[in-house]
């Protein structure tokens, strides 16, 4: 406000009224009198002027006040992307490998053979040929897998026959089964304890465990970042993940593996999201879409395209367990490199703690700030602090549920994100039944995250959130719906990574719509709980993919409807590009209120155009420093939050993002 001659505020006129103090704390969150808003719906965006009468304004503005300054004010002063900020985005590359290897892993731990047949001890010294023609009955033209005759085979040599007879009675499988290991060139544990036929569903129960382990890994280490901070809950993670993936070589059952499998879950994908989000905290707003897309599109693919072929080689489950998991050792030279998150320590009051890591970073990238910067920077750190404490004392998730058109976005949110995780996971895992070496096959198909996600940073900004969530769910389902009405092989797999590509690209526009939809007062606790209910849903997605026993297309014609139907409801939410981020309660409601299903950004009026010049130039005058940053910052950083933002520590990522200061 400073200069401005009079005090000012905006009233949204799609508001009937004022947002009501929530509580007792409720004096922390931004209300009408000081919050200026613009009106939410279709593509008008006129925004009106009203004098304040308040006796007192007059006194106020003669009162002169220390300039608000927030991180993302004092960032490009110290170096948005200076070189220790750099060196910190390359820090990311071992984190990427932890979290690729921890959530893929599993994939090649359990693969089995889809040919194997029922070992016949008497019939060892037969070639394979041989034994099949005379033990294994057929199937529509295959040897079954399950089942063998019932007869006496050391008669049967001595009468030297060499084909069986299709009258002789069958039986289950005696005496364990026989793998053909040329497409898989090594022994999984699922083939070395026959976890086949009636055993068929066990990998698929210790994935869905693994998903377990992810969501009480969250909510543990969520807890551990909020109360000793985001170093120490990173170290923690990633060392469960090194003891559970290390002692996964050595279990002798299923329960042990499925025990195992469940502590691994606790690291993923804590293992990368507190490193993804400290990164994010020292780079600056201008920076900031780079180092969260390109993190995943380069590193994360990176790791992803290479696991497949280390399995290759290695050539063995148990080394295999161990080389994955005996990397994340590393995490302990993290305090050595890494800082801890300035941001968590104001939130504890540690201002002058945070201080110092900035005037660390503003000495290795050459800067030189000021001292009374650093000091309006705790002085402004300390205020918005209180801010923030009454503020989350005051509101719950449950708020989201106390209006209708507030309720109907959350629950729409809800059944998109759970569509969205439960296609992409069943994508990831259903490359084995695509009729092609799966080792190829999981390479290809995980490079689409390169492209989707160069795609995705070029385009979001443009196009906005809820046509290109609509779209790209759409084009996932449309193409995993071709890929069963062609031939398996080349074809169907073709059109199944096209399907996989699509859901890239809706994987990280969600959590970012989500985060932008919801209001501030609730934005954080929200997200962390539609970012839950997406674990619940992944925890389906084995199951899903484990339909193609009975037939190869049920996976994908599931994930295909899925696809379809999650996108076009995507069309039912409101488009936040250019749009003001909704802060109370009442902003929530309204939100979106009078938009149209056809309203397209990159056709809409602009907010600042030809015919609000004037008008605009007062109001940036008067605007508060946070409602600035919800609208700009907030929505244009394109983060790929591939399940990378959960549990109390989205709390700290998403309001610094969005209108919050700390």
């Amino acid at each position: 406000m400073e200069g401005q001659a009079k005090q000012a505020y905006f009233v949204n006129e799609a508001y009937n009224h004022e947002e009501q103090p929530h509580g007792a704390g409720g004096g922390g969150a931004t209300t009408a009198d000081n919050l200026p808003r613009r009106r939410s719906g279709g593509n008008t965006k006129e925004l009106q002027l009203h004098l304040s009468n308040n006796k007192k304004s007059q006194d106020q503005l003669d009162t002169p006040t220390a300039p608000t300054i927030d991180f993302d004010d004092i960032l490009p002063m110290i170096g948005e992307f200076g070189r220790y900020q750099k060196m910190l985005f390359l820090c990311m590359i071992p984190f990427s490998f932890f979290v690729a290897f921890v959530y893929f892993s599993q994939i090649f731990l359990t693969l089995i053979p889809e040919q194997h047949w029922c070992h016949v001890p008497e019939l060892d010294a037969l070639e394979v040929e041989a034994r099949l023609a005379l033990s294994i009955p057929m199937v529509k033209g295959e040897y079954n897998n399950c089942y063998m005759y019932d007869v006496n085979y050391t008669e049967v040599l001595a009468k030297g026959m060499i084909m069986a007879d299709p009258k002789w009675p069958q039986v289950k499988c005696r005496h364990g089964w026989s793998y053909n290991f040329t497409e898989i060139p090594y022994s999984t544990v699922a083939t070395e304890q026959n976890w086949v036929c009636d055993d068929a569903a066990l990998p698929t129960y210790a994935q869905s465990i693994f998903f377990l382990g992810a969501i009480v890994g969250g909510l543990l280490f969520g807890w551990v970042a909020d109360r000793f901070g985001r170093i120490p809950a990173l170290i923690s993670c990633n060392l469960m993940g090194l003891v559970a993936g290390v002692a996964t070589a050595f279990v002798d059952n299923f329960w042990q593996f499925a025990t195992m499998r469940f502590f691994v879950g606790f690291a993923f994908d804590n293992c990368f999201t507190m490193m993804y989000i400290l990164v994010l905290e020292y780079v600056g707003p201008k920076y900031r879409t780079f180092v969260a897309n390109m993190s995943i599109a380069i590193f994360f693919t990176g790791a992803a395209c290479l696991l497949p072929w280390i399995a290759y080689y290695v050539a063995d489950w148990k080394l295999l367990a161990i080389v994955t998991s005996a990397p994340l050792l590393l995490v302990v030279l993290t305090p050595l490199v890494v800082p801890e998150s300035a941001r968590w320590l104001v939130s504890q009051g540690q201002v002058d703690r945070a201080i110092s890591i900035l005037k660390k970073l503003e000495m290795r990238n050459g800067r030189q700030v000021p001292a009374q910067t650093y000091q309006n920077f705790a002085d402004s750190c300390k205020r918005m602090r209180d801010q923030e404490q009454a503020q989350n004392a005051s509101y719950s998730v449950l708020d989201l549920f106390k209006s209708p058109r507030l309720r109907r976005t959350t629950l729409l949110l809800i059944v998109i994100w759970m569509a969205i995780s439960l296609v992409f996971d069943g994508h990831v895992r259903n490359v084995g039944s695509l009729g092609l070496d799966i080792f190829f096959t999981f390479t290809v198909a995980s490079f689409t995250e390169l492209p989707a996600d160069t795609l995705l940073t070029v385009i979001l900004d443009r196009f906005g959130r809820r046509w290109l969530a609509c779209g790209s769910m759409v084009a996932s389902g449309i193409f995993s719906l071709l890929a069963t009405v062609v031939p398996v092989g080349v074809y169907s797999a073709a059109l199944a990574i096209m399907g996989r590509f699509f859901v890239n690209i809706s994987y990280n526009i969600g959590l970012q719509y989500a985060a932008e939809i919801l209001p501030t007062v609730v934005r954080a606790q929200g997200v962390a709980f539609i970012h839950i209910m997406g674990y619940v849903a992944s925890i389906i997605a084995p199951f899903v993919v484990y339909l193609a026993n009975i037939s190869t297309a049920l996976p994908l014609i599931i994930l295909g409807l899925l696809g379809i139907v999650g996108g076009l409801l995507s069309l039912l939410l409101p488009e936040t590009l250019h749009h003001d981020l909704p802060q109370t309660l009442t902003d929530g409601e309204e939100f979106g209120r009078g938009q149209s299903i056809w309203d397209f950004p990159c056709l809409a009026k602009q907010l600042d155009d030809e015919d609000n010049n004037k008008c605009n130039t007062d109001v940036e005058e008067v605007r508060s420093q946070s409602f600035v940053r919800g609208t700009q910052t907030g929505a244009s950083l394109t983060a790929s939050t591939r399940g990378e933002l959960r549990s109390s520590i989205l709390r700290r990522s998403v309001q610094s993002r969005n209108s919050t200061k700390l």
